[in-house]
């Protein structure tokens, strides 16, 4: 099977879904933040997902774009939080409409996710609404804890970890769970696709975090040096907080701690701070450690060769981006 073919059933699904049209105030913003793409990497799991186990692939077309309307009503919500101008290099619905109006319409997208689910056969809609349910509440739970560590100073690996498996990683997780569950998976590699997508958005996050420092900006396709500018904790920081000893924390400390100060002359200096105290070796070395148990739950899947095949080659192109 030719992976295009996913891609293209699933863009035709989200073009014709039907979202609600009066008053337009409230869902002209949902088709405005759905039709401004994406990697959709998410709704397209939960299709390779359904595959492992059956031609019927098809049958998992509405329920993956659920995962994708609900996916976009966080980012919908989270722009407003962030106070975030742009998305995906265009006005965040915020911006171009209005906080109450963005508020509204992202609600409206997580009724529109679940009348989606809906879709999903009998015997298995109330465990598939119950898994929802959970991960819903979880992808809150870490968008609280992003929200908790802004203001403190002795955020901890293990903390930061759980943040983003609950505020990214979780849905990952549930995207391809879902596809096991649509195609009556056995239980067992039913959990090991959702332990695998769990690994993997982990693995991603940290990535980002290592790109935002390290990465290109023409291929990371925003300002490199962003969170070093806003002192975000990331899982950089939080090493070298906890390494840094002497005048290295002295310098770091100034440098977070400054109100006014060059954008590039600060970048330049933490990033050399990073340097020296080996930061980037150790953020490649626990990436390749969560893809590493990613692909290893892959593995674990019941499935014919071929199909799991697709799955991981999938997975391989996205942990090996560069943007």
């Amino acid at each position: 099977m030719n992976p295009a073919v996913f891609a293209d059933a699933l863009l035709n699904q989200i073009k014709h879904t039907h979202y609600g049209d009066h008053p337009p105030e409230l869902y002209d913003p949902i088709r405005y933040i759905m039709d401004l793409g994406g990697k959709r990497l998410r709704p397209l799991m939960t299709l390779l997902a359904t595959y492992l186990f059956t031609d019927e692939w098809q049958k998992a077309l509405k329920p993956a774009v659920a995962v994708e309307v609900f996916h976009n009503f966080t980012l919908m919500h989270d722009d407003i939080m962030d106070q975030a101008p742009l998305r995906r290099g265009q006005p965040t619905v915020h911006e171009k409409w209005n906080h109450n109006i963005a508020i509204l319409s992202g609600d409206v997208m997580l009724v529109n996710a679940y009348e989606l689910l809906l879709d999903v056969e009998t015997p298995i809609l109330k465990q598939v609404l119950a898994r929802f349910n959970r991960t819903a509440a979880e992808v809150c739970e870490g968008q609280q804890l992003d929200l908790n560590f802004e203001t403190r100073d002795d955020v901890t690996e293990a903390e930061y970890i759980e943040m983003i498996k609950l505020k990214t990683s979780v849905l990952l997780g549930f995207a391809l769970e879902l596809g096991g569950l649509i195609a009556c998976a056995v239980d067992s590699s039913v959990a090991h696709l959702r332990e695998g997508g769990i690994n993997i958005g982990i693995g991603f996050q940290l990535k980002d975090d290592l790109l935002d420092v390290y990465g290109d900006p023409i291929k990371f396709g925003k300002q490199v040096g962003g969170d070093i500018i806003a002192n975000k904790k990331t899982f950089m920081l939080i090493e070298a907080l906890e390494k840094a000893d002497g005048p290295i924390k002295t310098e770091l400390l100034g440098w977070l701690n400054r109100t006014e100060f060059d954008k590039a002359e600060k970048v330049e200096a933490v990033t050399r701070i990073y340097d020296t105290l080996g930061i980037r070796q150790i953020a490649e070395t626990r990436i390749n450690q969560y893809f590493a148990c990613g692909f290893a739950n892959f593995e674990q899947v019941v499935a014919e060769p071929a199909r799991k095949a697709l799955l991981i080659d999938f997975a391989t192109q996205l942990v090996q981006r560069e943007s």
